[in-house]
């Protein structure tokens, strides 16, 4: 049995050795494999990582809706098997589907649920106000979710999640969807409460996202954190490669495998017609992989280069591409 510790007053979120098997007619699946995490309070913490790689899981276990199958966590130094409710008390969740009640306004939507939270109903009246004005939606007030934007309705998914004031915010792949419009604006929502001193976690597989919300970041694939940090901590401790892939018109030449023995190059990866060069230092490699697709009879059809960046550390850590 794992043994559970009182997270220090600054840490919002403590988990330890956290696990969910999920059983199937096929056998066991491993949804998330011994994960450790520390949100700090006024943080805004990313999950990162492709679909499938247990990000929504462990939100999961961290706001009660999905039980641990071992492991602990502590969310506002409650426990979230032990002491469900008072964790539900403190958090606000906002998933990835639209979950408005159709049957209600947007006004409605907010006020109903800061009755279900215990509010008077004046409170409740006053909060709905408030929060339709600080994400500018008063003059929608009136209007059914269906009459929403994608956009709108986001924001009014998230104003329902701060209605009761929680500790803790929620977001699985809040901008899902959304045009790149709608989603720079929902950003700026972010920052915005982040800097009143909400916390915040994020899951999403925009890298871009990430880079530009969160204070830290951990990087989740197959239910394990492969790294956590900074951006700049992950690009140092990951090596920052930069990333060069070349996609030839017939079958990727052997040749290329010479490049292994540049002591500037970290890996070099062959898949059909593909190859996918990492390396410290890219100067003139593209070029060698063109005069050695030449050499050996093929051509270039399409070549990119990623520079370091959040992207290019989780390529350089899983060695492959983000999964649809």
């Amino acid at each position: 049995m794992t043994e559970t510790t009182e997270p220090p007053p600054d840490i919002a979120i403590g988990a330890t050795d956290l696990h969910k098997t999920y059983s199937s007619p096929r056998g066991d699946v491993a949804a998330v494999q011994g994960i450790d995490l520390a949100v700090r309070r006024g943080e805004f913490f990313g999950l990162l990582g492709p679909n499938g790689a247990g990000k929504s899981t462990t939100i999961g276990m961290l706001t009660t809706l999905v039980v641990p199958t071992s492991g602990s966590a502590q969310v506002c130094g409650y426990d979230v098997t032990k002491q469900a409710v008072d964790v539900k008390r403190r958090i606000g969740m906002v998933s990835q589907n639209n979950t408005l009640d159709n049957d209600l306004t947007a006004f409605e939507n907010l006020e109903f649920r800061g009755r279900y939270f215990g509010m008077t109903a004046r409170d409740a009246r006053r909060r709905a106000g408030q929060l339709l004005e600080m994400f500018g939606l008063t003059d929608r007030r009136n209007a059914g979710p269906m009459e929403l934007s994608g956009g709108q309705a986001k924001r009014l998914m998230i104003c329902r999640a701060l209605v009761h004031h929680p500790e803790v915010l929620f977001l699985d792949e809040p901008t899902a969807g959304l045009d790149p419009q709608t989603r720079v604006n929902l950003w700026e929502v972010l920052r915005e409460l982040q800097s009143a001193g909400q916390t915040i976690v994020l899951t999403t597989h925009h890298m871009e996202e990430a880079e530009a919300l969160c204070d830290r970041v951990a990087v989740i694939d197959h239910g394990k954190v492969l790294a956590s940090g900074t951006v700049e901590e992950l690009k140092s401790s990951a090596g920052a490669d930069t990333v060069i892939t070349v996609a030839y018109d017939g079958a990727a030449p052997d040749g290329v495998r010479i490049l292994n023995d540049r002591p500037a190059v970290t890996k070099v990866e062959l898949n059909d017609g593909q190859v996918r060069v990492f390396a410290h230092e890219p100067e003139g490699l593209l070029g060698e992989l063109v005069a050695i697709g030449a050499s050996a009879g093929v051509g270039v059809t399409d070549a990119s280069q990623l520079r370091p960046s959040l992207e290019t550390v989780f390529l350089t850590l899983t060695g492959r591409d983000y999964r649809e």
